[in-house]
C-alpha cells in the first residue's frame, strides 16, 4: 500500500471539514488500514463514513486487496498532537513527564506548553495543620512522555 496515497485521500477528505484533523495512520503488513481522525467539535459517524468512502473509491481492490477503518481516538489514548490538547481545556489530565507526574485541570494551552492548576494540601508555615493551596505547571510539549485525560463521573 502507498501510504503517501493514503494520507493525501485522508487530507483530502479532511479539507472539506476544517474542524477535522487526522491523528494517525497506520498501514499493517496484511494492508489493514486504520485511519484515526479527530475534530475541535467531535466527530459524528457521518464524517467517519465520508473520509472512509473516500478513501475506498479512490483505491483499486483488483490491484490490492485491504481493509479499511476510521475511527475516532478513545479516551484510554493518550493525547498526541497539539490541537488535541485545546480541545480539553478545563478538563483533568494526568501528565507524565521524564522526571515528574501532574493531575490538574488544563487551563491553558499555547503552541510551546501547556498550563495545568490544581488544589493541594500543605502543611501550613506556621502553627499546626494543613491548608489548601493552588498548585500551577508549565510543561513544554516536548517534556510530556504521556497526557491522558482523566474520566470524572
Amino acid at each position: 500500500m502507498n501510504e503517501s496515497k493514503i494520507r493525501d485521500l485522508v487530507d483530502e477528505a479532511l479539507a472539506e471539514n476544517e474542524s477535522l484533523y487526522l491523528i494517525d495512520l497506520v498501514i499493517s503488513s496484511n494492508n489493514k488500514i486504520q485511519v484515526t481522525v479527530d475534530g475541535d467539535n467531535g466527530v459524528n459517524l457521518s464524517e467517519c463514513v465520508r473520509i472512509s468512502r473516500n478513501v475506498e473509491h479512490n483505491l483499486d481492490r483488483d490491484e490490492e486487496d485491504f481493509s479499511l477503518e476510521v475511527t475516532t481516538p478513545d479516551i484510554s489514548h493518550p493525547l498526541k498532537i497539539k490541537r488535541q490538547y485545546k480541545k480539553n481545556i478545563n478538563r483533568i489530565l494526568k501528565v507524565k513527564t521524564e522526571l515528574e507526574n501532574f493531575e490538574g485541570t488544563l487551563t491553558s494551552v499555547n503552541e510551546e506548553e501547556i498550563e495545568l492548576k490544581w488544589k493541594a494540601r500543605e502543611t501550613k508555615p506556621i502553627g499546626k495543620g494543613k491548608v489548601t493551596v493552588e498548585k500551577k505547571v508549565t510543561i513544554p510539549y516536548k517534556d510530556i512522555k504521556e497526557a491522558k485525560v482523566k474520566i470524572v463521573f
